[in-house]
């Protein structure tokens, strides 16, 4: 039976809304008695904790190994790829600015006890080396050392990549693998309305619905954050790729693109317009063609603000200061690492908040807290991630192309 559109496409993050409704509702007429669910969030907690460090491992490693390019094309990637983490620490960054202005965590008392690591201050350079190598390769199997099992992962990739042939029988392996872990994410997540509703039962029957509070804040603040960011900062990109002239033209025509994108919740239904899109405002073929696909899966600005707000949301639940220059470095490097190079997999956007909860340390109670935000900011969220790559593939016209690329793209 072939189902509408947006049942495919919203249809997962509705059962998790209407699963978190009757969790709230069997939690507040429970009060703490709705512990005794926990138990079946945990099952479904578990068995994800389980799965992240080999679908990272091999997720990224794929991605990598069958990476290479070279000529024209090996320009067009490193000047995506420079120009989607640049975008994305932007994304970031105005979201961190957000937060400070209206903190959607203010006036909160729930209290889950959590004695974070970050607690303690090595000296920086022991500190690099614990957060980036592990002393044993065992070591890398434990979601406590997610980012040296991420330097290895790329490690490995770019070994089988640079290996042509006697690497091509390891490449089949590592997309094979990684297709056989995104499927094991799949058959997890089929469980994830019972166990997610299960957990948020258990939340708010403990911690009271003041978590309603907080989502409500949360949501005030992001959206009109993401929209200021949509018409803001897509038009300052695009003055900067061709000034008044490309503004005009840029929002000419991203119209489809960006309504499709909020309607459907999938940057990967927006490709085809957005390419028509990318075609009327003038961007080379092999540009375009480039940059719209692999965007949709890896650029995502949209995530990048959610995982800024989910972070700031967990640091007031445990009671952390989110203040100084490394907090605010490692929440950005997190967000880039949540919303570019786990959004790739599908259901990434979960993945994400797994890997926010992963990277920090934090107990399991802090996923469903994320995975609710990052449900209700799903639609605005999209739309910035697909009309980011749109501009991005203008930018990459402007560098490549010089001033007058405009006058020598077709339409």
């Amino acid at each position: 039976m072939k189902l509408p559109n947006w049942v495919r496409h919203y249809g997962f993050s509705l059962l998790l809304l209407c699963s978190f409704a009757v969790g709230a509702l069997i939690g507040l007429g429970m009060g703490e008695k709705a512990a005794a669910l926990k138990p079946l969030g945990d099952i479904f907690l578990n068995l994800l904790f389980t799965a992240v460090v080999p679908l990272v491992f091999f997720s990224i490693a794929s991605a990598v190994g069958t990476a290479g390019a070279t000529g024209r094309l090996g320009k067009i990637v490193l000047v995506m790829l420079g120009l989607f983490v640049t975008t994305g620490i932007i994304a970031s960054l105005v979201m961190i600015a957000g937060v400070m202005l209206f903190n959607p965590t203010e006036g909160m008392t729930i209290t889950i006890p959590y004695a974070a690591e970050s607690a303690q201050h090595p000296p920086l350079l022991d500190a690099v080396a614990r957060a980036f190598t592990v002393p044993d390769f065992a070591d890398l199997l434990s979601r406590k050392s997610m980012l040296a099992l991420i330097i290895f992962a790329a490690m490995v990739g770019m070994a089988a990549g640079s290996l042509e042939e006697k690497g091509k029988a390891f490449r089949q392996f590592l997309l094979s693998a990684s297709a056989v872990m995104e499927k094991v994410i799949g058959i997890i997540l089929w469980y994830a309305p019972v166990g997610l509703g299960a957990y948020f039962a258990y939340l708010v029957g403990v911690f009271g619905p003041e978590l309603m509070g907080t989502y409500a804040r949360a949501m005030a603040l992001y959206y009109p954050v993401a929209i200021g960011y949509f018409f803001v900062g897509f038009s300052f990109y695009a003055y900067l790729a061709g000034g008044i002239p490309a503004i005009k033209m840029f929002w000419s025509n991203i119209v489809p693109t960006a309504l499709t994108a909020f309607a459907t919740g999938s940057s990967v239904a927006s490709i085809p317009l957005n390419l028509e899109a990318a075609k009327e405002n003038r961007v080379p073929a092999d540009i375009r063609e480039v940059i719209i696909p692999i965007g949709s899966t890896i650029h995502m600005d949209g995530s990048c603000l959610s995982a800024i707000l989910k972070i700031v949301v967990l640091f007031g639940v445990f009671q952390m200061p989110f203040t100084g220059l490394d907090t605010i470095a490692k929440a950005v490097m997190i967000a880039l690492l949540s919303g570019t190079v786990m959004s790739g997999i599908p259901g990434g956007g979960f993945i994400g908040e797994l890997m926010i909860v992963t990277l920090y340390g934090f107990p399991a109670e802090a996923l469903p807290i994320a995975t609710m935000i990052g449900t209700l900011v799903d639609p605005p969220a999209t739309m910035v991630n697909a009309v980011g790559d749109n501009v991005v593939s203008m930018l990459s016209a402007r560098i490549l192309g010089g001033k007058n690329w405009m006058e020598q793209g077709e339409r």
